[in-house]
């Protein structure tokens, strides 16, 4: 039976899923359905000061607004002063706050893409508050003892004047000077896009040579903005929430906040290529460096639930009187794959697809393309299952065949029973001699159901992790497919479908299993109050694409059977 055999095999695959998740966490690396949230205790006293790569210190304790003297690296408390002085500037997609304490970037709103919960209020990436840290750094290491380059803690000043964007870029300029050096950072912003090139000029004001390095950080606490009470394989697919390095050396490499913590990250740590950056659900925030250019990587817990991940590049002697500039890029927005491998090689592969990943992006580029035509992504979704119904059909039309043999041969297994009774081995010989006979195939229907499980669990993937779905409507009541069907619509007609299905296959012969059978439908049904509506509507489709087909060759095999021989 071609939904009996459905329901095994989908039970089989998630117990398989189920145990192989289980074994990761006991393992201490990653789950597959979302990292564990990480712990949510305030922030806490940082660290004692730990040199690492580059004289960065790990933590230290943060300078106050009552001693400016104090000092202040790299690795420091992002704790915003009392009297902290910030600059907006703003593109027609980004909305970004500068704190003048080391131009520090503290807070991104994403004009384009607005709140779950207000479709009037844009989403916020970037933010540093009550409860919420995540922000972009930069600065200047490698200062001689007792003196200290301009880092993100120290006092900037803008220096250009312009905070809305007109034509198709905006510049935004913040300087300081330190210890002989002036560091000049400039962020060019471009229409409609969520790169930044960012250019820090470092001029050695002094007689002397200067070494200073620049790095690039982020910092941000582990706090997943997309907890779910729902169990995390029902709330959605794995998104992974953590830093993460590319570099062609070691290509994509992951490390979940609970790793650094436990020190047991493992990441390259020099590379003269690549980026690395912060991922959550739906968005990036990401460093590019310049090309070509060795550098350092770090991934450090500066205290309690406050993770920064950075990198330090030496600049090499600047000579007196003489300036230096390195350009890097910034990204701060959503996972666009299209646009995020413009920028880099090997960014796109932030949207995290599983394990079926190989699968899941075909899916997705037919996906795009059929949203290029139809200008919907629920009704690309109806024609995506069309398609691959087509796709599937011979492998279908073959299950369905077997099955209506089945069904017609169904009164003369149940005289077979009838007469062999208790005796399972005579019973069993006599049922395969008869599909012997009738040329039937009993496990005939399992080949086409095998192959569209990977197909359902790399859509489930497209559906929960790509940005383009993200808010996107269908009709009337589905106002985002990337989230459970608000009134349960979808999967009440996906629960009629099923019972509807049973029907036209052969019943049971056990009783008891026919009883098991027909509570089945609920069970998907209530599973399926919980996934993105998208892949409801999925599956209800592919049901009604399935009865259709099934019902007409059922039909047809019956006139066959029907019709007189000669």
């Amino acid at each position: 039976m071609d939904i009996r055999r459905t329901v095994l095999l989908m039970i089989f695959s998630f117990s398989l899923l189920m145990l192989w998740n289980n074994w990761q966490i006991h393992q201490g690396k990653a789950p597959l359905f979302g990292a564990p949230p990480a712990a949510t205790t305030a922030n806490g006293s940082a660290e004692t000061p730990a040199v690492t790569n580059g004289g960065v210190p790990a933590a230290a304790p943060a300078a106050s607004a009552a001693s400016p003297s104090a000092a202040v690296v790299p690795g420091q408390t992002t704790a915003a002063p009392a009297q902290s002085e910030t600059v907006t500037v703003k593109t027609d997609v980004l909305k970004l706050t500068f704190d003048l304490q080391g131009a520090q970037l503290v807070r991104a709103d994403l004009l384009a893409f607005p709140t779950t919960d207000d479709k009037d209020v844009p989403f916020v990436l970037l933010e540093r508050g009550a409860g919420r840290t995540y922000v972009v750094q930069s600065g200047l290491t490698g200062a001689p003892a007792g003196t200290q380059y301009p880092t993100h803690l120290s006092s900037f000043t803008m220096i250009s004047e312009t905070k809305e964007i007109a034509g198709d870029t905006l510049v935004v300029k913040f300087a300081s000077e330190s210890a002989g050096v002036r560091l000049i950072k400039t962020y060019t912003l471009h229409r409609g896009q969520y790169v930044i090139d960012v250019a820090h000029q470092i001029e050695n004001t002094t007689t002397e040579a200067v070494t200073p390095s620049v790095y690039l950080q982020i910092t941000r606490d582990g706090v997943d903005p997309n907890q779910s009470s729902a169990p995390s394989f029902l709330s959605g697919p794995a998104n992974f929430l953590g830093a993460a390095v590319y570099s062609e050396q070691d290509k994509f490499q992951k490390v979940t906040f609970s790793e650094i913590e436990k020190h047991k990250a493992t990441y390259i740590k020099q590379a003269d290529n690549g980026w690395f950056g912060m991922i959550q659900h739906y968005f990036v925030t990401a460093w590019i460096p310049p090309q070509g250019k060795s550098r350092n990587y770090e991934m450090t817990e500066l205290e309690k639930n406050l993770y920064a991940i950075r990198s330090i590049e030496p600049v090499g002697a600047i000579a007196g009187n003489a300036s230096q500039t390195i350009n890097a890029k910034l990204w701060v927005g959503p996972q666009d794959q299209s646009e995020l491998e413009k920028v880099a090689p090997g960014l796109d592969l932030v949207v995290d697809y599983g394990l079926l990943a190989i699968i899941a992006k075909p899916v997705f580029s037919l996906m795009t393309w059929l949203y290029t035509l139809l200008g919907n992504w629920g009704w690309t979704i109806i024609a995506l299952t069309c398609l691959i119904k087509a796709a599937f059909y011979p492998l279908s039309a073959a299950s369905y065949r077997s099955m209506a043999k089945m069904k017609q041969v169904a009164p003369r297994l149940a005289i077979l029973k009838e007469k062999f009774g208790d005796d399972r081995q005579k019973l069993n010989a006599a049922m395969m001699e008869m599909y012997r006979t009738e040329k039937i195939n009993p496990l005939g229907g399992c080949l086409p159901i095998v192959i569209q499980i990977p197909v359902f669990i790399s859509l489930y993937y497209v559906l929960g992790s790509s940005v383009e779905l993200r808010g996107a409507p269908w009709i009337l009541w589905v106002h985002d497919l990337a989230v459970r069907d608000p009134y349960f619509i979808l999967p009440a007609i996906m629960m009629g479908t099923m019972f509807l299905q049973m029907k036209l296959n052969p019943t049971p012969p056990d009783p008891m299993q026919a009883k098991v059978m027909m509570f089945m439908p609920l069970v998907f049904g209530g599973m399926m109050f919980f996934f993105p509506s998208g892949l409801v509507l999925y599956w209800c489709v592919n049901n009604i694409l399935s009865i259709a087909q099934q019902w007409y060759i059922t039909q047809k095999m019956a006139n066959i059977a029907a019709t007189p021989h000669r």
